[in-house]
């Protein structure tokens, strides 16, 4: 086989190569956006607990509350209330009891250790009046939480992400590698011309024309894709969402640690346990509520 019909073979298949990454890159970033978004939705429930906590609470009324209770109260019972709570419901139901996507995408198992991390982080952090460096801490956390890294647990996710945020630039290059291996083909066969031949002339004529067009197409083909992919990474921008999620749950950490009055760790602090019983967990964090407010009820009559 010569080099010419090496060239046009690979100029013919390459439109399809291009085809396929271009199939699997958005489909990788569609996972990726979507698996942030999840990390994004807990972040989001977080925020909305913390919310109406502070809504709720009195200035004054209740003193030396620990940073560190808070944030574990509100971390188990964002997680409770959106997973435990969620499956008993559901059994209710003939579905599956965890959906498909958590299952695929390792959610429950990744909020759950963000939970863990995040809390084996606070209950280090010394009391100051100064608000601490909490962007840090959730950065960290979320950067090394090791199913919201990885790509179905195996794909390093900020590796692929980058490769993907390349395909742009790559397929207009592939395009234009493309047409100049065509028209490289083209030009070889060119010097075979006999020019007393006038018909042989013609007939390399037309198939160096009919191959620069055809060369073309891959160029035609590489802004395509080019096209395509630049418009599907910015709608699916999961560097967005990953803002926007640090953000929230720092915010939240925020004024929780402005509510506070210290960073005292309890002597008997039971560890979160994501397969306690939600309902058990719940009905114990509410009573705990009611029996920290009974002194200051007791103090006000």
């Amino acid at each position: 086989m010569n080099k010419a019909a090496i060239a046009q073979y690979f100029i013919i298949g390459l439109p399809y190569a291009m085809a396929a990454v271009f199939v699997v890159g958005m489909f990788l970033r569609g996972v990726i956006y979507f698996t942030v978004r999840r990390h994004e939705w807990f972040a989001v429930e977080f925020e909305k607990r913390v919310n109406r906590y502070m809504h709720a609470e009195v200035p004054g009324k209740v003193k030396d509350v620990s940073f560190y209770v808070l944030a574990k109260r509100m971390l188990e019972r964002t997680y409770y209330e959106t997973f435990e709570v969620r499956d008993r419901m559901k059994r209710r139901k003939p579905d599956s009891v965890m959906s498909l996507s958590d299952r695929i995408f390792l959610i429950r198992q990744g909020c759950a250790w963000l939970v863990k991390d995040i809390l084996k982080q606070l209950k280090f952090l010394k009391w100051t009046e100064e608000n601490p460096k909490l962007i840090n801490i959730t950065k960290a956390t979320f950067a090394h939480n090791p199913c919201f890294n990885r790509v179905f647990g195996i794909l390093p996710m900020a590796g692929v992400n980058d490769l993907i945020s390349l395909l742009p630039g790559l397929f207009v290059i592939g395009g234009i590698l493309g047409t100049f291996i065509g028209i490289a083909g083209g030009l070889q066969e060119l010097g075979t011309m006999n020019m007393q031949d006038l018909e042989g002339t013609k007939n390399i004529m037309d198939r160096f024309l009919h191959e620069i067009s055809f060369a073309m197409g891959t160029s035609i083909a590489g802004i395509v894709f080019s096209l395509l992919s630049h418009i599907t990474n910015t709608m699916f921008s999961p560097d967005r969402s990953y803002v926007a999620m640090v953000d929230r749950f720092e915010s939240a950490l925020d004024q929780l640690w402005y509510r506070a009055d210290n960073n005292n760790y309890p002597d008997h602090d039971k560890p979160f346990d994501e397969h306690r019983d939600a309902v058990e967990a719940l009905a114990e964090d509410a009573l705990n509520k009611e029996i920290a407010k009974a002194p200051a009820v007791a103090r006000g009559a």
